[in-house]
């Protein structure tokens, strides 16, 4: 069976959005057509009638959502979220876990693994990503101090659970200058982790260790690091100072402000900024009382807050980080980079995700004029259609 997708409107790094055909076989994009008559029994087709078509987002850094958290989620509640996240136009995922007690670890990457086989219309789990627990206690956000470590030897990784599946995603959150620090880093990135600085307050020198030991990303920028001063650089400065690091971006407005994303984006440029959503187990589910983490979360107006008045993640998705940027004047191409190549590109599967041509994953999402969802494919499944 084949799906033929008819006047879409092609969003891809090349540039401007392009009028063309997609043929999709099994989960792969067969061919890019100008336009098409090919029809047979065996295909299926779906007129999107000038619907902007992009690759599917792709969520590298998402606590929960729909009432589910990812540290205490089974399997069948990670699909849920799953669900969630591709009527919201994302198609892969990695849950994120905060720093807890082992059997809490070990409980969540059980469910990772069994999530990982189900087959269903979610978004995909790739992996997982640890948000600490090597992070620096002075920037510690939302997170828990008492679940914080330092690095001695391997011992003290390898206790930290893991996928048992050859092509899951490892990805981790640290600060390097915590004890142990840079050879954390050499470690992980030898087991082949993706490594990112954040909650910390790591010195430029520190910083430019643990560049060169393999940590070229950072975490949630501007959140829970060491801020810009004229005359100290901080973490936020080296991160903006250096081509060679990217960094992810809560595109909600409250974690940072608009003008600041558009600062922080124009600065790094689209090449180098991801989309995140940093979302709680609140997001979809409105303002309220929530508990999560242990502790109480107020949701008012769309921010959060916990008992210690700290900004408690977010409540938005990855579609509505995608309108945020496309208000503040990102082409969408930018905007499907920064959503989907980007993200990709640090997960390293790039040569499968992220992008809309011939060969790759057909994992899609098409919008209408208001940036809303109107049909998501994962894997060349339909996965979410809304009705016309």
């Amino acid at each position: 069976m084949s799906l033929l997708l008819r006047n879409a409107r092609l969003v891809r790094p090349q540039g401007p959005a392009a009028p063309a055909d997609l043929l999709i076989k099994g989960d792969r994009i067969q061919r890019i057509l100008d336009s098409s008559t090919e029809s047979t029994s065996s295909t299926q087709v779906i007129d999107l009638d000038g619907l902007a078509l992009y690759p599917g987002f792709i969520e590298a850094h998402i606590h929960g959502a729909a009432g589910v958290d990812t540290m205490d989620a089974s399997a069948e509640d990670l699909t849920s979220i799953g669900e969630f996240l591709s009527r919201n136009g994302v198609t892969a995922w990695l849950p994120t876990l905060v720093p807890a007690r082992l059997e809490q670890y070990q409980q969540a990457i059980e469910s990772i693994e069994g999530a990982m086989q189900i087959k269903s219309k979610a978004a995909q789990v790739l992996g997982v990503h640890y948000e600490g627990p090597f992070v620096n206690s002075e920037q510690c956000g939302a997170l828990h101090r008492e679940h914080f470590k330092t690095f001695k030897d391997a011992a003290d990784l390898n206790e930290l659970p893991t996928i048992d599946q050859d092509d899951a995603i490892h990805m981790m959150t640290l600060a390097p200058e915590i004890g142990g620090g840079i050879e954390l880093i050499k470690e992980l990135r030898k087991r082949n982790w993706i490594v990112s600085i954040g909650h910390t307050r790591a010195s430029a020198n520190v910083l430019d260790q643990a560049l060169t030991a393999g940590a070229g990303h950072m975490t949630h920028f501007m959140n829970a690091m060491t801020p810009l001063h004229h005359r100290d650089i901080g973490a936020v400065g080296w991160g903006l100072t250096h081509d060679d690091v990217t960094c992810d971006l809560i595109a909600d407005g409250i974690h940072i402000d608009r003008s600041i994303l558009k600062f922080i984006t124009k600065t790094k440029s689209t090449e180098r900024v991801s989309l995140i959503s940093d979302a709680i187990a609140a997001a979809g589910l409105g303002d309220g009382d929530y508990k999560i983490w242990g502790e109480q979360i107020n949701v008012t107006n769309g921010r959060t807050q916990n008992d210690r008045r700290s900004i408690a993640g977010s409540v938005i998705t990855m579609l509505d980080a995608v309108r945020m940027m496309l208000s503040l004047g990102f082409s969408e191409s930018e905007v499907a980079r920064m959503a989907s190549l980007n993200p990709a590109r640090l997960l390293g599967i790039d040569f499968d995700y992220g992008s809309i041509d011939e060969g790759k994953r057909a994992d899609l999402v098409a919008l209408d004029d208001a940036s809303n969802v109107r049909l998501a494919i994962i894997g060349g499944r339909i996965a979410f259609q809304e009705s016309p």
